[in-house]
């Protein structure tokens, strides 16, 4: 029997954490279970070779490495959420980590990912409020409106 597969976008919010107790409570100790966690990260330009041709751009060196570190702050912080569903049911085989530089905006890399990788399901969060997702439209309302072909799980 194939595996279902389970998509977690994950970006390190308490509504995120929510989403994965969810994941816990409801589909550890089951078998036939594929957990993705993913997180699209902003990309830092590379200026290294650049840095002696503008004064400027040293001062920008130390900012940038500073946002460096703090990619991998969330890097090790998502392979932490792994071991989160290790410790609470789930085996090696069933949760993969996908950490990637991010090309589109937060909802067009989840669509993507769900469209490549053909999820079952795809666990989100919703937090209600914010007057700017009015103008800007949220991340929950595109997944809703965009994601085919899968069922979507909303936590609040």
């Amino acid at each position: 029997m194939a595996k279902k597969k389970i998509l977690l976008p994950h970006n390190f919010s308490d509504y995120d954490h929510r989403a994965l107790d969810f994941i816990i409570n409801t589909f550890a100790h089951i078998e036939d279970v594929q957990v993705t966690i993913f997180n699209a990260y902003t990309p830092l330009p590379d200026i290294v070779g650049h840095v002696h041709e503008a004064p400027v751009l040293d001062k920008m060196k130390n900012s940038l490495n500073q946002l460096s570190q703090s990619i991998k702050q969330q890097e090790a912080a998502l392979q932490e959420v792994k071991q989160t569903l290790l410790q609470n049911g789930f085996s090696e085989d069933q949760v993969v980590c996908v950490f990637k530089p991010r090309v589109k905006d937060t909802a067009g890399e989840i669509i993507e990912i769900a469209r490549q990788e053909h999820f079952d399901l795809v666990v989100i969060n919703h937090k209600p409020g914010k007057v700017t997702r009015f103008f800007t439209g949220s991340v929950y309302q595109k997944l809703v409106n965009s994601i085919k072909n899968a069922a979507i799980c909303v936590v609040n």
